[in-house]
């Protein structure tokens, strides 16, 4: 990913400079501070091919998770996840987005998982993406990371931006079982309602299923079965 020193031009660079410095100095100023990141440091996407940020973060996520990671120098983890709590129930969904892109490099161990669940049962998209990142692949339990991967079927989030993806679900070695059962229900519900199985879905399956004979082709029970027309 391209650093963010390249994605700013000189006078975006100096003013980063100056909010990181002002919140390293004064953490409570980070209220203030994080919704005009992107009217005074930059904004716009930093690959073209995804504009809206989905899988690689915009600029202005960048530089308010830049500030975000200066300002938690000044608390303890208490306090930290009280602050970035705050910030995440105030904040537009741009500053919901970049809270939940700064928890892998925040200090706060599985005490933002809260956040992680929020974005999760709405269904802004760029939230969904954002908090599938490595946060979540390192702290939401199987249970909770396996819906969020369906989530991401359901709404259009890409695979791409699920952190860990291949990791978690065991794509390298057997495969996750259960997970599998669930992308084939979703997939048959689509195709028994007479649409088209995400090309997402279909590379997730097939990969899911080819160290996995016992669930090629099997049924899926009704219980198993995830009900996209209701909210989780």
């Amino acid at each position: 990913m391209t650093s963010l020193d390249d994605l700013l031009d000189s006078e975006g660079r100096a003013r980063l400079a100056e909010l990181t410095g002002e919140v390293t100095s004064t953490p409570a100023r980070i209220g203030v501070l994080l919704p005009a990141v992107a009217r005074a440091v930059g904004r716009g996407p930093a690959d073209p091919d995804d504009p809206d940020g989905m899988v690689t973060p915009r600029i202005e996520d960048q530089a308010r998770v830049a500030l975000l990671r200066a300002a938690a120098q000044g608390w303890n983890t208490d306090a930290l996840v009280a602050e970035i709590g705050a910030l995440y129930r105030h904040g537009d969904a741009d500053e919901k987005r970049a809270v939940l892109r700064a928890l892998d490099h925040l200090d706060v161990g599985d005490a933002a998982l809260d956040l992680v669940g929020d974005a999760l049962r709405g269904n802004d998209t760029r939230l969904i993406a954002a908090a599938l990142g490595p946060y979540a692949a390192e702290h939401l339990d199987p249970h909770s990371w396996r819906h969020g991967v369906l989530k991401c079927l359901f709404t259009g989030v890409p695979l791409a931006a699920v952190a860990g993806i291949a990791e978690r679900s065991g794509i390298a070695e057997r495969g996750d079982a259960e997970l599998a059962r669930m992308v084939d229900g979703f997939a048959a519900e689509r195709r028994a309602a007479g649409r088209d199985v995400p090309a997402d879905a279909t590379w997730l399956l097939d990969r899911l299923t080819a160290q996995r004979p016992d669930v090629d082709g099997a049924t899926v029970p009704d219980q198993q079965r995830v009900r996209y027309d209701q909210e989780d």
